[in-house]
Parts: C-alpha cells; sequence; structure tokens
C-alpha cells in the first residue's frame, strides 16, 4: 500500500467537537473510506483549524479523491510520500 499526504483547506475552520457527534463523524469517514480501500492514519491541523495534512495509505491518489468526494471533504493535493526516519541504521 502508497502512504500519501492530503493537503486540505478550510476557509471557515474544521470543526469536529469533542464528543460522540464528532466521534461518530470521524467513524463515517473511516467506514466510508474503507470502501474504496483508503486508510485514514492521522492528521496534523493547523492551529487556526484552516488546513489539514492528512497521511493516508491507499492503493492510488485517484481512490484518496473517490473517497473525499463521497465524504464531502476538499483536496488542495495529494502527494505520495516515503518515511525517512532519523535514526535509521546503514
Amino acid at each position: 500500500m502508497t502512504r500519501y499526504v492530503v493537503e486540505r483547506t478550510f476557509p471557515d475552520g474544521l470543526h469536529i467537537p469533542a464528543n460522540e457527534q464528532g466521534a461518530t463523524a470521524c467513524l463515517n469517514v473511516v467506514g466510508t473510506n474503507a470502501d474504496g480501500g483508503v486508510t485514514w492514519v492521522h492528521s496534523y491541523v493547523t492551529s487556526d483549524k484552516s488546513r489539514t495534512y492528512c497521511i493516508y495509505d491507499a492503493p492510488s491518489a485517484e481512490a484518496i479523491r473517490a473517497a473525499a468526494e463521497r465524504n464531502g471533504l476538499p483536496v488542495d493535493r495529494i502527494t505520495e510520500v516515503r518515511v525517512l526516519d532519523p535514526y535509521f541504521a546503514y
């Protein structure tokens, strides 16, 4: 499976309540993603909540775009990435 960074902009900010409603919203995204073989690993959110940088595992960038569309989420850019670990051994 290939790893990607997905950049998104939320002009009005990303507001996910820290309660059962927010948890359900996130689980719905996970379930919809799974239908296309897409796995949301985790996300980084800017302090003003206007941008996210999401780590995904997926068969293709197109699969991520399709899942985002089904979830009603914006996509600014999808970049294939590899892990660079500062503690690698030779």
